[in-house]
């Protein structure tokens, strides 16, 4: 199953996770420290909260669409290159606690997508090589990590890389 993702940075994680939980109806499938995510099926979303500043807004980090195998991610890929949009595509990357392959692409308003697949848990929050934040909608590195430089045809900056 397919579904968008929607990352969000905020300053309270536990009044956030609570709220989200209320919202939703459901309990967030993940938590490690500074991080959570619901696996909502009604809507298909994956919303992923990621702990920011204290005091800061609640504020996008990047959006996304989970599918289900790395053949969809190529796929996805090939599709955004002969559509002539710059890509970044990372595989085997380790981020925000998930093993994953993914592509990047940036909206006509420097929002950062990425097209992903989880191949697997991991312990490790991770750092990604996304792309860096230009935009100042993301804060780059692998969600909300230190910022990492991308190749030049890459384009502006992603937030997160999961």
């Amino acid at each position: 199953m397919s579904r968008v993702q929607l990352a969000l940075n905020v300053a309270d994680l536990e009044g956030s996770i609570a709220f989200y939980s209320q919202l939703f109806g459901v309990e967030p499938a993940k938590r490690r420290p500074g991080y959570a995510n619901f696996a909502i099926s009604e809507p298909p979303l994956k919303l992923v909260l990621i702990e920011g500043e204290p005091g800061q807004d609640t504020r996008l980090d990047h959006l996304g669409v989970e599918v289900t195998s790395t053949g969809q991610v190529l796929a996805a890929a090939g599709r955004l290159k002969d559509a002539g949009l710059a890509t970044f595509e990372e595989n085997d990357t380790s981020c925000c606690y998930a093993l994953q392959d993914k592509v990047w692409v940036h909206g006509p308003g420097k929002e950062p997508w990425e097209v992903y697949t989880v191949k697997a848990d991991t312990e490790q929050m991770g750092n990604g090589p996304a792309l860096s934040t230009s935009s100042g909608t993301g804060t780059g590195g692998c969600c909300g990590g230190e910022e990492k430089d991308a190749p030049a045809a890459a384009g502006a900056g992603c937030g997160c890389g999961n």
